[in-house]
């Protein structure tokens, strides 16, 4: 359980090894076992900036996150931490440290691209962490955001413009929090104290014109506005002097700033309480073993040459999840079925009430384990399934049933057949005799326990089986006229057409009663994925409200400053969302 992970130490997630990223399966197999939702926080930002230092204190830690203290890079790769929520019991924090972007002695800088684009994708709080204040050159080292659109795709479908809505990545994307370490400016503008998010929102500011030194001066502003519509800022004083930072994870608190430690406080309260659990487009709330398969998809994409596809991500997932609820309900179904049947049950009417309680079971399993079975694939599947089994189990109690009458009837009848090969009833009057015995028999045959739902028709069989024996005692007969004989024949012929017509009877209504159920559980079925599917729409409804709402303050903020252009780009984004709602289409 999520509750019982214990992580001493980080462990690596996802490995650079400069040519290609590749992923740890010991990491894997540790969010396999989380079944708690995640809340996931990674932190990303240039090499030497004290990232690891602020996951640690996240942590609860001094140490965990490799502190470097020397101008060399330490964390190669993501390297992942998972813990008890500090504050929600429910959850289970996931913290993501990524290795330094822009090391100088990686030269080939791609796999930083690629590092800051895994952060954004798997994270629900997304932390950028930089040195000093908000100037061109922090905006100019935060170039990767500017390229999310060429790394990601938001939609999977080949024939989509190259520049997704930004809508399509909100839905995705995790809150943005700015730290700015050894921040050293007073929070002031026009006279008047600001507050860190005040600051943020003046330095993301634009500019007007069209010249191409404008551009790049937006190009990062709009697309931190644009891909983050819900942000944060946090500054921190020095921690310490200079000569103090080299062993700055053996400082205690009374050592520090203190107001740099209250500056810390603040980020990890605001962190804890503000950071959801991971979710995705549609509501689709992330435990450790979604979150993994996250980490494979696009990884395996990122290493094919493909770009990650968050849609496909999700379908990929859905895939995964939704055939592992087929498994679980079919598992949950045929378990209870076994502990709690006795074979061979007396009437159908018997189990096909057990069947209705086990396959309700099993239906609301995967009703509570699958989403987004938006082409019904999985559903067909179950319910095939489950038609498949009761049919199973239905052949399975006849079976056992004529078996143990078989039985039944071969130690009652055993005696007479005996008689009848020792000639007892070959003398006169022995046709009525042998008759006579042989209801003795039926009669005790009928009251026998336990025989099930093929009692009848094994009596039946078995009488039809030896209506050669009475007529050849018929015949024998010498105290019956030939009238007699023929009387008794007709008679006999007569009982066993009866028999036969209300064994047909009997078959034909077993065999409506299971049509019956068939339908009635394809009907059950139906109907609770269709509460599902309509759970889904009002929870994407809502997600799209949210972002549709962020959306509008954002371009009414362009409008108030005056970026007319810009404005009604962000409105008729608006405006596809709202059109796109009546369809209401999950991803």
């Amino acid at each position: 359980m999520a509750s019982e992970i214990y992580m001493p130490d980080p462990v690596c997630l996802i490995e650079n090894s400069g040519e290609q990223l590749v992923v740890n399966q010991e990491a894997l197999e540790i969010l396999s076992a989380i079944e708690k939702p995640v809340v996931v926080v990674a932190i990303v930002g240039l090499y030497r900036t004290g990232k690891s230092y602020l996951m640690n204190k996240l942590a609860g830690k001094q140490k965990g996150f490799s502190l470097g203290s020397t101008v060399q890079s330490h964390t190669k790769g993501i390297w992942m931490w998972c813990m008890p929520h500090p504050q929600n019991p429910e959850h289970t924090l996931v913290l993501l440290d990524t290795e330094g972007l822009e090391d100088v002695k990686k030269g080939d800088n791609q796999n930083d691209c690629w590092i800051f684009a895994l952060a954004v994708l798997l994270s629900s709080t997304f932390i950028y962490n930089s040195i000093g204040t908000i100037n061109q050159q922090a905006m100019d080292q935060l170039h990767y955001v500017t390229k999310l659109t060429d790394l990601i795709k938001s939609k999977s479908s080949p024939n989509q413009s190259d520049e997704d809505d930004s809508a399509n990545f909100v839905g995705f994307f995790p809150i943005f929090v700015w730290t700015l370490r050894d921040f050293s400016l007073d929070l002031e503008e026009d006279g008047k104290s600001i507050t860190p998010d005040d600051y943020l929102e003046s330095s993301l500011a634009l500019r007007k014109g069209n010249d191409e030194k404008t551009k790049r001066f937006n190009e990062p502003r709009l697309c931190i506005r644009k891909f983050f519509p819900k942000r944060k800022c946090f500054t921190f004083d020095r921690p310490a002097d200079r000569k103090q930072l080299r062993k700055l994870e053996f400082m205690g608190e009374e050592e520090l700033n203190q107001e740099f430690v209250e500056e810390i406080e603040q980020f990890t309260s605001y962190i804890f309480r503000d950071s959801g659990v991971k979710t995705l487009s549609g509501g689709i709330i992330v435990n450790g073993n979604r979150l993994k398969s996250l980490v494979e998809t696009y990884l395996n994409a990122i290493n094919s040459g493909s770009l990650p596809c968050m849609e496909s991500a999700v379908m990929t997932l859905a895939q995964i999840e939704n055939s592992a609820a087929v498994q679980k309900a079919i598992t949950h179904y045929e378990e209870q079925m076994n502990q709690k049947i006795q074979m061979p049950t007396e009437t159908l009417q018997e189990l096909l009430a057990l069947h209705r309680t086990c396959e309700s079971e099993a239906t609301a399993i995967f009703v509570t384990n699958s989403f987004m079975d938006v082409d019904k694939k999985f559903q067909k599947e179950l319910g095939t399934l489950l038609e498949g089994k009761l049919d199973a189990f239905v052949k399975k109690n006849t079976d056992m049933s004529s078996a143990r009458c078989s039985d039944l009837l071969e130690g009652i009848f055993g005696p007479l057949e005996e008689e009848v090969k020792q000639g007892t009833f070959h003398k006169p009057g022995g046709y009525y005799l042998y008759l006579q015995k042989k209801r003795e028999l039926e009669k005790k045959y009928k009251q026998t326990p336990g025989k099930g739902l093929q009692a009848k028709e094994m009596l039946r069989k078995y009488n039809e089986s030896k209506e050669e024996v009475a007529e050849t005692l018929l015949k024998m007969d010498q105290s019956l006229t030939e009238k007699d004989k023929q009387i008794a024949a007709e008679h006999a012929k007569a009982e066993a057409a009866e028999a036969a017509k209300r064994a047909q009877e009997e078959m034909q209504k077993k065999y409506e009663q299971l049509m019956e159920q068939k339908e009635k559980s394809n009907q059950e079925l139906m109907k609770q994925m269709t509460e599902k599917m309509e759970q889904e729409r009002r929870v994407f409804m809502a997600e799209q409200e949210r972002i549709i709402a962020l959306k509008m303050q954002e371009q009414e903020r362009l409008l108030r400053e005056g970026f007319m252009a810009e404005s009604r780009m962000l409105r008729e984004e608006i405006r596809k969302m709202q059109e796109s709602q009546s369809s209401c289409t999950i991803l």
